[in-house]
């Protein structure tokens, strides 16, 4: 296979190395990021025992299999330098999901595969295979398996430089009065009190859409709701998928203004709790808290305002 450089790649080049090997769709907006994620965490809670582990991820979607949607993917999640994402020819890449026994299928214009990650010893032998649940506050934990389970086959079993509970972690839902930061110095309060539309995005979706312009027209929508005609609007961005918070601030100010808040989910905690299954995700939330219309991907802002008046 070849990497987001084109450079030609065969697993036997990593020898030596503990490698963790994921299967990615290029053009996920779902799983995928969280995966992606949890790897970088887990290399970063190794230290300097970390450069000894490799990252890979293989494409796993049928529709998008060039270098350059490879190296998309890569560069809006900021991982060009971090991990070798391979791709090839279709038969290729089918030959490979077959060996590893990913399952990839297209139902309704949608990718569906098998979320899994290999962990492989220096010998080249699988170790441990590891699925990633669709769960925003469990990246932390994930990557912490991850570097674990890497430590563990490495010389002298590196200590992780932080540690935390794999405990439950409990989701913050729209009948808790929460506060969260902006990437600014202020916060942003979202519970019961008033009805709600809260939108759910990431930055690296202007990969897929055009970000610029749908979080821009959704301006009109925040002014209506200024004028008490329609549910108040918050923006949250799942600063936990991100690259980094300064990634966020960066895109955020090259917008230009916005006449909604936009809040930073940076544990994941909201968006499990608003149960967030992909990105961008609307929700509309009444005054007791209780989610009245959800929708996946971007609406037309006629379709949002009707939806709206109707779940008030």
């Amino acid at each position: 296979l070849v990497n987001q450089f084109g450079q030609q790649m065969s697993l036997s080049q990593f020898r030596g190395k503990v490698v963790m090997l994921s299967f990615e769709d290029s053009e996920c907006t779902t799983v995928c990021p969280l995966t992606t994620q949890a790897m970088v965490l887990a290399k970063e809670l190794l230290g300097k025992a970390g450069s000894s582990v490799q990252l890979l991820g293989v494409d796993a979607n049928p529709d998008a299999v060039k270098v350059a949607d490879v190296m998309d993917y890569s560069r809006v999640h900021g991982m060009v330098n971090q991990w070798d994402f391979l791709t090839g020819s279709l038969p290729q890449l089918r030959s490979v999901w077959k060996a590893y026994n990913i399952a990839v299928q297209v139902e309704s214009g949608q990718i569906d595969h098998t979320p899994a990650l290999y962990i492989i010893d220096q010998q080249g032998n699988l170790q441990k295979v590891y699925l990633t649940q669709m769960a925003y506050s469990s990246i932390t934990q994930s990557a912490q398996v991850l570097a674990a389970e890497a430590a563990s086959l490495l010389p002298g079993h590196p200590k992780l430089s932080s540690l935390e509970s794999l405990g439950a972690i409990p989701a913050q839902t729209p009948t808790d009065t929460i506060s969260l930061p902006t990437t600014g110095s202020s916060t942003v309060t979202l519970g019961p009190g008033k009805a709600r539309l809260v939108v759910f995005f990431a930055t690296w979706l202007s990969e897929t859409s055009d970000l610029n312009s749908e979080l821009t027209s959704l301006n009109a929508y925040g002014k209506a709701a200024a004028g008490g005609h329609l549910p108040a609007l918050t923006a949250v961005d799942e600063t936990v998928v991100e690259p980094s918070t300064a990634a966020v601030t960066s895109y955020l100010h090259q917008l230009g203004p916005l006449s909604y808040p936009v809040a930073l989910d940076e544990t994941g905690r909201v968006a499990d709790g608003y149960g967030v299954q992909d990105q961008p995700w609307l929700v509309l939330v009444n005054k007791s808290g209780k989610v009245t219309w959800q929708h996946d991907g971007w609406v037309s802002l006629s379709a949002l305002e009707k939806a709206a008046s109707a779940n008030q």
